[in-house]
């Protein structure tokens, strides 16, 4: 039986949601697809140390850089059309770096295809707040799951494929999804006179300010000056700095401690595979909560549970000091779903995520190398992890900050 007059919440709104999930799906892709090929891409484009090292710092600094650049194209062109060119930028960039000759070559067009994937990292929470304002625990759920299956996806696939077809073969592969990223929100635009008044506007050069809404300029100027905007920055890139570091540096700990490659490896699987329950849970449950700085200690005390039992018994009871270090990142969808709590407008929106992410990606950028510097200075673990540890402090009080329940816009007034 129908039952009429029942609220449809997701109701006229399928085409949006499925392209936030395919780009949620595309958004580390580009990430995870060389890492289990690279030995074979080094041997075959001849790239040396230098430049196998680059190719690990591209990811970060990409999402720094044009995740940074997203805001300033969105309010010229618009959210959609900006990511519709940001998944095109991706797709083209996986393509054209699989077909390549020399390593210089391969390392500009992994700075595109990463590029849409910065920018599109900056985009995805204002869409889901345009579209989904009632539902933003849920569909940031979503698309944080389907986030995970963008990294993990790659690792379980790439060589396989790359066996059978090549390494060529396995990159351009990936660029499918993109491209299918793009379809629905084209058609957004499609079924949208707004989106294409203003994409007709824009090509007669005459691109028109949102009406009520403060200029650009003054409004990107303003958030850099809002604790907020801060102390969410701070929690993201702490967070994420702690993760960087241990996918680089873990199986290294292990290993120290006499366990074996293949079981670092192993363990190493574990702690990326533990960030999908956080996504389920994390969003719905801080879009439930005044302040959800009681999730902040609960991750941060994981993190120092984690770390103290790799520096003083990494060998004995391993599994748990993995599981607490593999639920401790669940930090990073509570900021993506905190960028739409605290923010009432879509401007705001957009300016708090390109901002948080930005500075967020570019201090995560530090882990893996301070963690190196420190392990090699030291010829150990315990100044490393002591940095760490005192990381995972500052985190928790920028957590203080960020979740209080502030919006960023009462500081522009």
């Amino acid at each position: 039986m129908v039952a009429f007059g029942r609220p449809q919440p997701w109701h006229g709104r399928g085409i949006a949601l499925l392209g936030i999930l395919l780009v949620g799906l595309n958004l580390r892709i580009a990430v995870g697809a060389v890492s289990p090929i690279l030995d074979v891409v080094r041997v075959d484009l001849a790239l040396t140390g230098v430049q196998a090292g680059v190719l690990g710092t591209i990811p970060v600094a990409s999402f720094a850089l044009f995740g940074s650049l997203a805001p300033l194209l969105a309010r010229r062109f618009g959210l959609e059309p900006t990511l519709v060119a940001a998944m095109v930028a991706s797709a083209g960039g996986e393509i054209v770096r699989s077909s390549v000759a020399t390593p210089s070559a391969f390392l500009v067009w992994t700075v595109i295809a990463l590029a849409g994937m910065g920018m599109g990292n900056v985009l995805l929470p204002p869409l889901v707040k345009r579209y989904f304002a009632d539902r933003i625990g849920a569909v940031t759920s979503m698309y944080s799951v389907a986030m995970c299956f963008s990294t993990t996806l790659p690792a379980l696939l790439a060589v396989p494929i790359a066996r059978e077809y090549g390494w060529r073969v396995t990159l351009a592969s990936w660029s499918v999804i993109g491209l299918v990223a793009a379809v629905p929100w084209v058609v957004v635009i499609a079924r949208s006179a707004r989106l294409r008044a203003e994409l007709g506007g824009l090509w007669r050069g005459s691109a028109r300010r949102e009406p009520g809404r403060p200029g650009s300029a003054r409004a990107r100027g303003r958030v850099w000056r809002s604790p907020l905007a801060w102390s969410l920055a701070g929690l993201f890139g702490l967070n994420s700095l702690n993760v960087y570091a241990m996918f680089a540096w873990l199986p290294q700990i292990l290993g120290d401690a006499g366990i074996s490659a293949e079981h670092a490896g192993q363990w190493l699987a574990l702690f990326g595979i533990l960030a999908l329950p956080g996504s389920f849970v994390v969003p719905s449950l801080a879009a439930r909560m005044n302040s959800p700085f009681s999730l902040v200690v609960v991750f941060g005390a994981c993190f120092v549970s984690g770390y103290a039992g790799l520096m003083l018994a990494p060998t004995h009871g391993t599994l748990a000091w993995i599981v607490l270090l593999g639920v401790a990142p669940s930090a990073f969808p509570l900021v993506i779903t905190l960028l739409n709590l605290r923010t009432r407008t879509q401007r705001g929106g957009v300016a708090l995520s390109g901002f948080v992410q930005g500075v967020g990606y570019g201090l995560a950028g530090l882990g893996p190398v301070v963690v190196g510097v420190l392990y090699v200075a030291t010829g150990g673990w315990a100044a490393a992890i002591a940095f760490l540890l005192a990381t995972v402090v500052l985190m928790v009080l920028a957590g203080a900050i960020a979740c209080r329940p502030i919006m960023l816009e009462d500081s522009w007034t």
